[in-house]
């Protein structure tokens, strides 16, 4: 944990967010990285996602079933969306949600929305070409050679 909250006030200071993980295998730390959505323009450079895409390249997986991730504040939505899909099972945190919007880094609105139906949600979800849309499912369907995830 101290290394995340290290990566953290590291990337304050270089202009990033102040957010910092690492990812641990074994006892060892496999990726650790900060908040970078500012430095290099992508919204979804949140300390985590970082993490778990440095950790995956590392070890040539999408599977990190075998890790635990360490970051310094508890995740977001999509953070947590990300640790799931990597299939962690263990996450340990610092400052708590309510800490992080205290400093104006607020996601609950995010919450919020899902609650919605998606019509009535602030960026609506309309459905389009469903039928042909369909098709690639059904071939993944059958598919023999598939990488499930």
């Amino acid at each position: 944990m101290r290394e995340a909250i290290r990566l953290a006030d590291e990337s304050v200071k270089n202009g990033g967010g102040p957010f910092g993980a690492v990812i641990v295998r074994d006892g060892e730390i496999i990726a650790g990285s900060s908040n970078s959505v500012t430095r290099d323009n992508d919204p979804t450079a949140h300390a985590e996602v970082n993490t778990i895409r440095q950790a995956c390249r590392k070890l040539g997986t999408f599977d990190l079933s075998d890790c635990v991730i360490y970051t310094s504040c508890e995740p977001c939505p999509m953070c947590l969306g990300a640790i799931y899909w990597a299939h962690i099972k263990l996450i340990y945190y610092g400052n708590t949600k309510k800490d992080a919007a205290a400093i104006d880094f607020a996601d609950d609105f995010i919450y919020k929305e899902l609650e919605q139906h998606a019509e009535e949600r602030a960026v609506p979800l309309i459905p389009l070409l469903r039928n042909e849309a369909l098709k690639t499912f059904r071939a993944w369907e059958t598919k023999q050679d598939k990488v499930e995830y």
